[in-house]
């Protein structure tokens, strides 16, 4: 995963065979032995100061909270904590119950990940404030997920219910906005070059295969989704800026 900001690269760790706090813990600290003191290597600054490296763990949840714990609490039998290895670890909330089963694990902060509005609890844009608010009790981060559209058709047919129409920029500017108005310190974007699920925001052009037809931008020019992306991005920081000066300012 990549920083917007600054073009630095953090790290999505996918549920590999047999994950658990042992075999995280040895991948983590070869991870930041390797990479850690690479320039492009993203490290967040947390409120006491420390600049910290930050994990997304996708399907954190099919990992006990117990054996996180072990991991990521400062009593845990493997924990990382207060090492030259602590970091930011961010949990994957898919259903509502996963909140206190991620403050159970120590998890640092939560992310919703799907493009999909509505396919989820976490993924749906009306949870948002109520998931930021119960970060804010429990001093977790809270990073809503954003997405231009999501398609996935041609490879699973079966799936039309989770087909979001881009409306011509209009889904990702009322996902960007949504996310925006739950004061998020982070907002992350789905996307990826698996255009068969119809997430990219890279430049397009019209593509068809025997298969299948890939969407483009047309009527709108290849570099829609990136001039929405800055746009947003401009009006995040901003915001973000006028909020830092005076908390009761709301967003919106």
């Amino acid at each position: 995963m990549r920083s917007q900001n600054t073009g630095e690269v953090t790290f999505h760790i996918e549920p590999y065979k047999n994950r658990d706090e042992q075999n995280m813990y040895t991948n983590v600290k070869y991870i930041i032995d390797k990479y850690g003191n690479h320039p492009a290597f993203y490290r967040y600054k947390t409120e006491t100061g420390k600049a910290l490296p930050m994990f997304y763990v996708y399907d954190s949840y099919i990992t006990t909270p117990e054996k996180w714990a072990n991991l990521l609490t400062s009593s845990g039998s493997r924990s990382i904590r207060n090492s030259p290895y602590d970091a930011l670890f961010i949990a994957l909330l898919v259903e509502s119950k996963h909140r206190y089963e991620i403050l159970r694990g120590g998890f640092d902060g939560i992310y919703t990940y799907f493009a999909t509005n509505g396919f989820t609890y976490g993924s749906s844009y009306e949870n948002w404030a109520k998931l930021k608010y119960f970060c804010d009790q429990y001093n977790l981060i809270f990073i809503p997920s954003v997405g231009p559209g999501y398609i996935d058709t041609s490879i699973r047919p079966w799936n039309t219910q989770n087909t979001r129409n881009r409306i011509n920029g209009k889904y990702y500017e009322t996902a960007l906005s949504a996310a925006l108005q739950a004061q998020p310190s982070i907002i992350s974007i789905t996307s990826f070059n698996e255009w068969h699920e119809g997430t990219q925001i890279e430049k397009a052009v019209p593509k068809r295969t025997s298969n299948t037809v890939y969407l483009d931008y047309r009527p709108h020019k290849p570099s829609l989704y990136l001039e929405l992306t800055r746009k947003w991005s401009e009006k995040y920081r901003k915001e973000r800026a006028a909020y830092a000066l005076d908390p009761q300012l709301p967003l919106f």
